[in-house]
């Protein structure tokens, strides 16, 4: 296979310039998949499928009567990001992370964001990731967001923006380690010929950072990986992520109030536990504080934590900021807390709850991108541009109905790579998902996760509707 026919498009590849003509980071690559003998390739992708297969790379889809688990699409195409290019985003994400940090504090302490009229009390207390029991809780260290997944895309013009922050459990990293970990053996030389930067000290990383929440009397902490089971659609990360760590995998069941702290149930005895890396929504970990229906946390944990006798990552309440209509509003949020201005940009943003905005978004649906506030995985999303006047209706009404819901976005042009589609390359859209860390200072993981929309022609990379991964290349 050759690029001689690829067509980039009227939009930004991330790998060509132009037809033929690729950037000149990219070049070895090209070169490298051009000497290969015909048919090698493929024979590549369908050895790296077959090895993310045997790794157990999987997900979950809910509300589906075939197979619980898929296997995660990967396509052996990277793509790759100049080391001057990552060393601007990376101190985007950085600003961006210190600010969303300070606002969640803020906003369970003081208010004094909302005192000073740069955000509305009201879009603070409607937001569903608010929780009052977390009013006055003092996470250690005044650090709230210790992992994140920031979503990132390029528009047609190869300018980068911030679509969406997750500060609650991002998922996904696993898929980064093992999609490195099959393409270096996929293609071993190139990797030293083009000095790509690794990515395998997430795990030691990681566990740094949650070591970071242990109080220095704590000799020996015992840190634990909170896990809803096997039906979440992220299981295969937390029990990866356990095992790179070297800590325990449990689930609620597993776990103990007792004697005024959180204990592990083992086959010696009850064993405390000094840190829970939670990858459970805030509504389920104390079905005495929130909901008491939950089978899935753990009875009094919520005093426990209050009390500063368990730290536990990403700190209660910190979704938030996941809100897309807080969203809106980090720019302001650099600029309150930090004084400077973004060096990331939001897509720009219209907000229904605004008469002035939801009249323009009525109007012109069919040429914007309305999202649900607290929707994600593309769920509760419009494409205007692709869907039906009946779709299009149906989402008029529910702005109407409920317009603190719902913010609304121009169609970018999300930028593409070269992807493998029915053995031809063709260009497909991605975004990339960053992860930061936030322990003693702020890391950023080099790359991320690329997704990209494996149905020809969508804008939609999300797994559960039918995206894939990439491997993401930042060369030093």
């Amino acid at each position: 296979m050759r690029f001689d026919s690829y067509e980039p498009g009227n939009f930004f590849d991330e790998l060509f310039c132009d037809r033929n003509t690729p950037r000149p980071e990219v070049q070895p690559l090209v070169d490298r998949i051009h000497a290969l003998p015909e048919g090698e390739l493929l024979r590549r992708q369908f050895a790296a499928q077959q090895a993310m297969f045997k790794l157990g790379a999987t997900f979950n889809v809910y509300g589906e009567d075939e197979d619980i688990e898929r296997i995660f699409p990967f396509d052996v195409l990277p793509r790759i990001i100049s080391g001057q290019e990552w060393q601007f985003l990376e101190r985007g994400l950085k600003q961006r992370i210190h600010a969303l940090n300070l606002f969640v504090n803020d906003i369970y302490h003081e208010q004094k964001i909302v005192q000073d009229k740069i955000i509305p009390l009201d879009l603070i207390l409607s937001a569903k990731g608010f929780l009052r029991p977390c009013i006055g809780l003092n996470p250690p260290g005044g650090v709230w967001c210790h992992i994140t997944g920031t979503d990132l895309v390029r528009d047609r013009d190869g300018q980068w923006y911030v679509l969406e922050d997750n500060l609650r459990c991002p998922s996904g990293i696993s898929y980064v380690l093992e999609n490195r970990r099959v393409m270096k053996s996929t293609f071993p030389q190139i990797f030293r010929e083009m000095e790509v930067q690794p990515v395998d000290e997430y795990p030691s990383r990681l566990i740094e950072t949650l070591l970071h929440l242990v109080p220095p009397h704590i000799s020996d902490p015992t840190v634990v990986v909170l896990s809803p089971g096997i039906y979440n659609s992220a299981y295969f990360e937390h029990s990866y992520l356990a095992q790179q760590m070297g800590i325990e995998l449990v689930e609620g069941r597993d776990l103990v109030i007792a004697d005024g702290y959180l204990q592990m149930r083992t086959t010696q005895g009850l064993q405390r536990v000094d840190v829970i890396y939670r990858r459970i929504d805030d509504d389920f970990i104390d079905p005495t504080v929130f909901r008491a229906d939950s089978m899935l946390g753990v009875p009094g944990l919520m005093e426990v934590y209050r009390s500063g006798r368990v730290a536990i990552a990403n700190a209660l309440g910190t979704g938030v900021a996941d809100d897309k209509v807080i969203y809106a509003y980090v720019p302001e949020m650099i600029r309150y807390y930090l004084g400077e201005d973004p060096i990331l940009s939001n897509v720009p943003t219209y907000l229904c709850w605004e008469e002035r905005d939801r009249a323009y978004v009525l109007d012109n649906l069919d040429k914007l991108v309305v999202k649900a506030a607290n929707e994600a995985g593309g769920y509760g999303m419009l494409v205007g541009t692709q869907a039906t006047p009946a779709e299009r209706q149906d989402f008029a009404q529910r702005i109407q109905a409920n317009p603190r819901n719902y913010i609304a976005q121009p169609t970018l042009c999300l930028s593409r790579v070269p992807t493998i589609l029915e053995e031809n390359f063709e260009g497909c859209h991605v975004d990339l998902r960053p992860y930061i860390l936030y322990g003693e200072d702020i890391y950023v993981q080099p790359g991320g996760l690329t997704r990209v929309a494996l149905k020809r022609g969508s804008l939609v990379v999300n797994s559960s509707q039918g995206g894939g991964s990439k491997d993401t290349w930042v060369l030093c």
